[in-house]
């Protein structure tokens, strides 16, 4: 068998970010998933490596993908299935652990799998200079069996559901070739939602005597308060005039890290409100009933009740 004609590590082709749904005959649709980039390169039968976006191996970290004998190079995404359907992000970064047991572990309770959306190369053939219809058509003949292959329309309408219920869309030009690195013949649109959230708290910012965002809670049916996220995209203008604003609402209650199961790359300081301030904010990335970014408050709802303010509004 002949060596592939490509090794990692391969920069993946990129997107550009667009409102709307490109339309036109070049055009095909896949739903756009939430999980880890990934390029695959089997040879000689084996797999010789999974490569991460930034070129790392992550074969180690998902022991239970396997990938059908061949040579090839193939492009698309690790996922982990949530029960209503989407993806969990936060059981997927839980993957990368630096204990073998508990990795061996996680892979039998979350277990992932691999969803394939390009062919990058055929034994010694190259495909990057194919048109993605060529590829793609290659892609699913190579998936079956053994290899998930996303989803693929090019109908508008049945991409539309996508934008409604999943993490948006992925648009490719049929007749565009793969460009590793590059912003070209590819298009995401991502599904964008709007939530009524309780003003749960506020970070400072940077700047001395700012708000560097707002911490927002959504109420369970039972009455409980829930941290799904916090704001971001605050001007300059709001940063300053928020301190007194929320000033009247503070409990007087502080701390660091996470006041709940939120994320946090850092341990900061948070300020506790009377949950009495409500927002409309507008979001276009979650994962674990949790806002992970793309945040911006739209208006304040002194016309709606906080405890209105619920949980199931993550899963509209």
């Amino acid at each position: 068998m002949s060596p592939l004609p490509l090794k990692p590590p391969v920069q993946p082709q990129l997107a550009r970010s667009r409102a709307e749904l490109p339309v036109g005959e070049q055009w095909s649709y896949e739903p756009k998933y939430d999980g880890f980039r990934a390029i695959v390169f089997v040879d000689g039968g084996e797999l010789r490596m999974i490569q991460s976006r930034g070129g790392k191996p992550l074969e180690r970290y998902f022991p239970e993908l396997r990938f059908p004998a061949g040579g090839y190079v193939i492009d698309g995404e690790i996922v982990i299935d949530d029960p209503d359907g989407g993806q969990d992000f936060d059981a997927l970064q839980n993957r990368i652990h630096p204990a073998a047991s508990r990795i061996n572990m996680l892979a039998e309770t979350t277990p992932a799998r691999y969803v394939a959306f390009d062919l990058l190369a055929v034994e010694d053939e190259s495909w990057l200079d194919r048109p993605f219809r060529e590829r793609r058509a290659r892609l699913e003949a190579l998936c079956s069996p053994g290899i998930d292959c996303t989803p693929l329309t090019a109908d508008p309408a049945e991409a539309e559901p996508w934008l409604r219920s999943g993490e948006g869309v992925v648009a490719k030009d049929c007749l565009a070739p793969y460009r590793p690195g590059e912003r070209t013949g590819m298009m995401k649109i991502k599904r964008v939602r709007t939530i009524d959230a309780v003003v749960a708290g506020w970070r400072p910012g940077k700047e001395p005597d700012t708000v560097g965002s707002l911490i927002l809670g959504l109420y369970d049916d039972g009455g409980k308060m829930h941290i799904v996220g916090h704001s971001s995209g605050l001007k300059a203008a709001e940063k300053r005039s928020l301190v007194g604003k929320l000033a009247p609402y503070e409990t007087g209650d502080r701390g660091h890290g996470d006041p709940s199961r939120w994320q946090s790359e850092r341990e900061l300081e948070w300020i506790s409100l009377r949950p009495e301030l409500v927002v409309e904010v507008t979001f276009d990335h979650a994962s674990g009933g949790r806002i992970r970014h793309g945040t911006k408050i739209l208006r304040w709802r002194e016309d709606k009740a906080p405890i209105d303010c619920k949980l199931e509004q993550m899963s509209s």
